[in-house]
C-alpha cells in the first residue's frame, strides 16, 4: 500500500483530471446553528482540491475507479449539479432503504442500485442520533453508525437518487461529521454514470474539530461533548444494534446483490470482521429484534 494513501485525503497528491482517476488503496440534527458553522462559505485553504470540471460521457466512459474530488463548501456542491440543478446522493446504509430516504428527502426522485468501487463500509464512529432516539448502548459499545473509506480492491453496492440543490445545505448539517466526496458509481453492469455524486466518507476528529467546529469546544459540546463523546472516531466500536439490523433488512429488500455485498464488505472497527461473521457470532440475534415502537417506521428496513 502506497504511504500515500494513509495521509487525509486533503494532503495526499492532487490528480490530473480529466486524463486519469485516483485509484484509492486503502446522523444527527445540528444543535448549532448552520450559520454558525458556515460550511456553506467558500474555503480559503490552500490545500483545497481543484474540482473536475463536468466531464462528456466519452471522459467519463474512460475512468477505471470513483474517487474524483473532496468537497469543502456549497460552492463545490454546486459544480457538480445536473443540468437541470439538482445533485446526487450516495446511499450506503440507511439510505438502502427508499422508504428512508424519502423520509429524509421527500421530493428525491430515480432512487436506483449502482455499484461503487474503491470503498468500503465501517462501523467506526459514534452517532450522537443513536443516543438522542436511546438506541445507543455504551456500556457493550454498541454506538457505532456506518461510513465509507477508500480501499483498494473492495466494491460497494450502493443506492443513488437525485435532491434539489435547495437540500443541499440541510444535508451538508444533517451529515456533519463525514468527509464529502465526489464519486462516480456505475451501473451493475458497469457502465459509468454520466454525473459524479456525493459520498459520505470518513473523516477525523481532528479535521472535525478545526473545521466543523472551528476549534470551538462549546461547538464542540453541543454537538457531541453533551453525550460524553470525546472522540467520534473510533475503532473500538460495535454497531448500534437497531441501526445494523435496519440497515441489514434495507440490503436485503434491494435484492441478493446487495444483501450479500452488504454482509461481506462491510466491517467492524477492526477492518476484519465482516458483518456476515459478526451477526453469525456476537451479533447473533440481531435481526431478530424489534425497534422501539417509535421507531418501528425510521428503522423498519
Amino acid at each position: 500500500m502506497s504511504n500515500s494513501l494513509l495521509l487525509p485525503l486533503h494532503l495526499r497528491p492532487i490528480p490530473h483530471f480529466p486524463s486519469a482517476l485516483v485509484r484509492v488503496g486503502d446522523k444527527n440534527p445540528c444543535a448549532v446553528p448552520f450559520s454558525t458553522l458556515n460550511l456553506t462559505s467558500t474555503c480559503a485553504s490552500s490545500n483545497r482540491r481543484p474540482l473536475l470540471p463536468i466531464m462528456s460521457s466519452e471522459s467519463l466512459s474512460s475512468l477505471t475507479n470513483s474517487y474524483l474530488n473532496q468537497l469543502d463548501d456549497l460552492a463545490d456542491f454546486e459544480k457538480i449539479l445536473s443540468p437541470d440543478g439538482r445533485i446526487s446522493i450516495c446511499g450506503f446504509g440507511s439510505l438502502l432503504s427508499e422508504r428512508s430516504a424519502k423520509s429524509t428527502f421527500p421530493d428525491l426522485i430515480n432512487f436506483r442500485v449502482a455499484r461503487l468501487n474503491g470503498f468500503r463500509r465501517v462501523f467506526a464512529h459514534v452517532a450522537p442520533i443513536f443516543f438522542e432516539r436511546g438506541i445507543a448502548n455504551p456500556e457493550t459499545k454498541e454506538i457505532s453508525s456506518l461510513s465509507v473509506e477508500p480501499c483498494e480492491g473492495e466494491t460497494l453496492i450502493v443506492t443513488v437518487f437525485e435532491i434539489q440543490k435547495s437540500e443541499i445545505p440541510a444535508f451538508m448539517e444533517r451529515e456533519l461529521e463525514f468527509r464529502f466526496l465526489a464519486v462516480l458509481p456505475e451501473t451493475l453492469e458497469g457502465e459509468p454514470f454520466g454525473h459524479p455524486a456525493v459520498l459520505c466518507a470518513r473523516y477525523s476528529d481532528e479535521e472535525f474539530f478545526q473545521i466543523r467546529c472551528k476549534g470551538s469546544k462549546e461547538i464542540y459540546f453541543q454537538l457531541y461533548g453533551r453525550y460524553n463523546i470525546d472522540k467520534i472516531w473510533r475503532d473500538d466500536v460495535l454497531p448500534c444494534r437497531v441501526y445494523l439490523r435496519h440497515c441489514v433488512l434495507a440490503a436485503k429488500n434491494l435484492g441478493d446483490v446487495a444483501y450479500n455485498n452488504f454482509l461481506d464488505h462491510t466491517y467492524l472497527g477492526d477492518r476484519k470482521t465482516t458483518i456476515r461473521t459478526y451477526l453469525a457470532t456476537t451479533g447473533s440475534g440481531i435481526t431478530e429484534e424489534e425497534p422501539p415502537e417509535s421507531l418501528k417506521t425510521r428503522y423498519g428496513g
